[in-house]
Parts: structure tokens; sequence; C-alpha cells
């Protein structure tokens, strides 16, 4: 797999040209998943020409899987962020519930996670896929972890509550209303184990 540093040394169409590779990549194994995404047709939707293309920016289809973990992981906590990074009441809390169960709704609860999706496909026989999968979900628990503790800072939580803890129980209840999405094709469970877990978490409030 290419390195940062190899990849800040790509020229600016370079860049461009892998990005595409990435973002193909990501939407195919998104839809038809890792095992039924074929190098062909990951150049075909990125537009590319020559197979020794993407074996010139990533190696082989495993370096190409890492490269969209990663992508998926920005993708997913990308327009989290603003919002996580306004933690401090649970009126943010409730919106960031609201900005997760919107997504879901704009997709037709189709395709669950793009993180848990290729996690239930690769972690039990990829293991270079699990640690990437397994840091993805670390940074996910982080962001939520640094709003709960800004809620904590602001005394919207009492210091006794963990928000390493809380942030866990939160990502771990979303992954599996994702899940229950998929199955029934509507949002009632994410939201009713989000308002769960915000209820809990107000239960410790400072009032």
């Amino acid at each position: 797999m290419k390195s940062s540093t190899d990849q800040q040394r790509l020229t600016p169409k370079g860049r461009a040209t892998r990005g595409r590779i990435v973002a193909a990549a990501a939407q195919l194994m998104f839809e038809k998943g890792v095992a039924g995404t074929s190098t062909e047709d990951v150049l075909k939707a990125a537009r590319v020409t020559s197979p020794s293309q993407l074996y010139h920016y990533f190696g082989d289809k495993h370096s190409l899987v890492q490269a969209v973990i990663e992508h998926q992981t920005e993708h997913v906590l990308g327009f989290q962020r603003p919002l996580l990074s306004r933690l401090d009441s649970f009126e943010a809390l409730e919106a960031w519930r609201d900005a997760v169960v919107d997504a879901q709704r704009a997709i037709g609860c189709q395709g669950g996670c793009p993180i848990g999706s290729l996690s239930a496909e690769l972690s039990d026989h990829d293991p270079r896929a699990r640690a990437g999968l397994a840091a993805a979900y670390g940074q996910w628990e982080d962001a939520l972890c640094e709003g709960l503790r800004a809620m904590q800072e602001r005394g919207e939580l009492g210091q006794e509550e963990d928000p390493e803890y809380l942030a866990l129980a939160l990502l771990t209840a979303l992954q599996g209303g994702l899940i229950m999405n998929q199955a029934r094709r509507d949002t009632v469970a994410l939201e009713t184990v989000l308002n769960a877990m915000i209820e809990r978490i107000h239960c410790h409030a400072l009032v």
C-alpha cells in the first residue's frame, strides 16, 4: 500500500486519479460487497483504461480495500464531526441523533453502515482489514467520547459518568440499529435504540 508520504509525492493528476479509483471502489464495495467487486469493475467505474494504473497506486486489491476503509471512515465521520464537535448539551445530542436518522431515511434504509458492512464481510478472514476497521471504529468512538466529555465539562453530565463507556455504548447501539434498518426498511429500531441511550444518559444529567 502506498504510504501517506508516497501519496503526497503524486502529481495533482495522480492524486485525482487515485481518488477517483478509491471513490469508485468504495461505492461498488458498498453496493456489491468486496468479494462481488472485481478490479475490472473498479477500473470501468473510475474511467481508468489501464490495469497498470490501479496497481501503480495500490499494488493489489488488499491495499485498495485499505484505502476504501479510510475513505469510508472519513465519509461516515465527515458529516458527523460538526455536530459532535458541538456536543455540549442534550439538545446537541438529539440533533446528532436526528442527523443520523435523516441520513438513513435519505437512502431508504438500504446498505447499512459502510464501515459495518465492510466489517461484517472482512473481519473474520482478513486480519489487515480487521485492524483497519477497528481503527475506524476507534475514531468514531473517540469523536463521540469527545462530545460527551464536552457535555461533562459544561456541567450537563455528572463527573461520575464515564464518557468512554457511554461513547462505546452509543456506537454499539447505533450499529445494531443500522442493521435492523436494513431488514425493516424503516428507522424505527434505530430511533428507538438511540432514544433509549439518550434517556439513559439523561438519567445522570446535572439539573
